[in-house]
């Protein structure tokens, strides 16, 4: 068995290497970066990369217990030693992929995660090419050799810069020497190097036939950071030897100082068959524009406004007359026509009787020209009486005017109501008379009004309301001790009695109470906070915050550390952030069994 698993002599495996700066992925040095080669179990990264994001997404715990499948249990060495059926957590499934390099528990985490290894191994190939990994693509979790399952020293390289950065709080995992898998005490894979060379703190080894002795590592001295890749190494030392003398390259070339550029966050919008920077796949619709809408100009100021289309004007007119037809037609009883109504009211008022005034009579005074008259009319008219022989002076004194007679009729046919303005209004007050029998007007019973009317009645501008309702109601109450049997048809429709009174100005409003704003929030919905846990001493509080702060450094940047008093101690809150950032970063706390609650505003 042995013999199996050392390499062939004399059969090398192809030779690759790629060395960049971890802070900029400025590249160093390479050499055949883009040869795709078997990976072998730097694959296992990718399989701990989806395992890390897997839990911050809620996907899965850390404390999750993975039942082992008899196809997880069945995988060659390196191997934990899992059973089928056997449950195990999660974590102790990482530290074993990522420590011992376990090809089961890495199998098992794939299992795990999307059910069995095929679906999780085109998960990694997704993710891959999410991470810009566009050479490499897998076929199992764990990096044996398969066909198809390839990648290159740069997209390695790529990879071990996103664990890194994407990861921080999983990244010690490959510094360690030894750790608990739960089922045994498993040593690193990569522990001879971590201990050789200076500042080395991880981070993935692989070996198979086909691919020789891989390895990637980075180190960091003073401000520099290298990631170093070896592809094809003939032995574990002489691969290490190699990764060293590339490391000592990129410490040589990189500057001391640099600013920190992360890489970018996965794209799966790429992976799914997008464009770089796009929200998804492309959907091309088919068919060319025959038409051409031409845009509607503005108006321009001071023009007059264009005539309508003669289309429009048609199909509006056909609109209107069908909406009148629609309304005739209705059920309700038919309203006589205007015309006819006119000519009723004309005869009505050519043959009314009108009393010969006493000697002494006031003469009614004309209607002011700026004074609005408003006829009521009785919804029917009254029947025309027999005429009587009316003095020829009288008959002289009542000329009937036309236009007043088609408004009395109007009125009688729609029954519209015209809204008087109140006063005080922008417009000019009217002064509005309410006259019995206008059109007809009977000496005898319409007094002369009070000058103090007709001189409110000729200033628009200044209104005595109470003198003019007072003359008002005078005038109605002298018409209306005329008989009703000498009244004209339309004096008798009035009601017995109109008082007109002025309108009180409308109170104001009562003034409301005045919102003081003491503080405005810029925050920006950012008003959820997350509480770590109560503690005896303030000192204590602010030491776990920080703690807390370090550990948790993606969703915790922006975050405000307070302390807050409270009676049974004091709680460590981080505060200022939004529902979705609290949400997660309790996840991710509680995922490494640390205390956390989300606290709403």
């Amino acid at each position: 068995m042995a013999l199996a698993l050392a390499p062939v002599a004399g059969v090398a495996a192809p030779y690759a290497d790629y060395v960049i700066d971890a802070r900029t992925g400025q590249v160093l040095h390479e050499k055949n970066s883009d040869a795709r080669l078997h990976p072998a179990s730097l694959t296992k990264m990718m399989t701990l990369y989806i395992a890390f994001e897997a839990i911050e997404r809620g996907e899965i715990s850390l404390d999750t217990k993975v039942t082992v499948s008899k196809h997880a249990a069945s995988q060659p060495p390196s191997r934990l030693g899992l059973k089928p059926g056997q449950k195990i957590a999660l974590r102790y499934l990482i530290r074993a992929a990522a420590i011992k390099s376990a090809n089961d528990a890495a199998t098992a985490i794939g299992e795990a995660i999307e059910g069995s290894e095929p679906a999780f191994a085109k998960r990694m190939t997704r993710t891959a090419k999410a991470l810009g990994m566009s050479k490499t693509s897998f076929r199992n979790a764990n990096g044996l050799t398969a066909e198809g399952h390839l990648s290159t020293a740069h997209d390695m390289t790529m990879l071990g810069r996103h664990l890194f950065f994407d990861f921080p709080q999983y990244y010690n995992l490959f510094s360690r020497r030894w750790a608990d898998a739960g089922v045994a005490k498993v040593a690193s894979t990569n522990r001879r190097f971590l201990e050789a060379y200076e500042g080395a703190d991880g981070i993935k080894t692989g070996y198979t036939v086909a691919a020789g002795f891989n390895l990637v590592a980075s180190a960091q001295r003073g401000n520099k950071r290298i990631i170093a890749t070896v592809f094809g190494g003939t032995s574990t030392a002489q691969r290490n030897e190699r990764v060293a003398q590339l490391l000592d390259i990129g410490f040589g070339k990189a500057p001391n100082r640099a600013v920190v550029q992360k890489p970018a966050a996965p794209n799966y919008a790429v992976a799914d068959g997008g464009e770089p920077g796009g929200a998804g796949k492309i959907i091309r619709l088919s068919g060319a524009v025959k038409t051409a809408r031409k845009p509607i100009a503005r108006p321009v100021p001071g023009a007059a406004p264009a005539a309508p289309p003669e289309e429009l004007l048609l199909a509006m007119q056909e609109n209107i007359d069908s909406v009148l037809e629609a309304v005739q037609s209705a059920d309700a009883p038919p309203a006589p026509a205007p015309a006819e109504i006119a000519q009723a009211a004309i005869a009505a008022l050519e043959t009314v009787a009108v009393p010969t005034p006493p000697e002494g009579t006031p003469q009614p005074v004309a209607r002011p020209a700026a004074v609005e008259t408003v006829a009521l009319a009785a919804a029917e008219p009254a029947a025309p009486e027999p005429a009587a022989e009316a003095p020829q002076d009288t008959a002289e004194a009542a000329p009937v005017e036309e236009p007043a007679v088609i408004l009395a009729a109007a009125a009688l046919t729609d029954d519209i109501q015209r809204p008087v303005a109140r006063p005080g209004a922008a417009e000019p007050a009217e002064t509005v008379v309410v006259a019995a029998a206008e059109e007809a007007p009977v000496e005898a019973s319409t007094p002369e009004l009070p000058p103090e009317t007709v001189a409110a009645a000729d200033a628009p501008e200044v209104l005595d309301l109470p003198a003019v309702a007072t003359a008002v109601e005078e005038t109605t109450v002298a018409a209306l001790d005329t008989p009703r049997e000498t009244m004209t048809p339309i004096a008798r429709a009035l009601p017995e009695r109109v008082i007109l009174a002025a309108a009180d100005a409308a109170p104001p409003d009562a003034a409301e109470p005045l919102e003081i704003v003491t503080r405005v929030s810029t925050s920006g919905g950012r008003q959820w906070a997350i509480n770590v846990g109560n503690y005896p001493s303030r000192y204590e509080a602010e030491r776990r915050l920080l703690q807390t702060a370090l550990m948790e450094m993606n969703t915790l940047d922006e975050a405000l550390r307070k302390v807050v008093p409270r009676r049974g101690g004091f709680d460590a809150n981080f505060v200022g952030m939004t529902e979705e950032t609290a949400q997660l970063a309790c996840r991710r706390l509680v995922a490494r069994n640390a205390d956390c609650e989300v606290v709403a505003p």
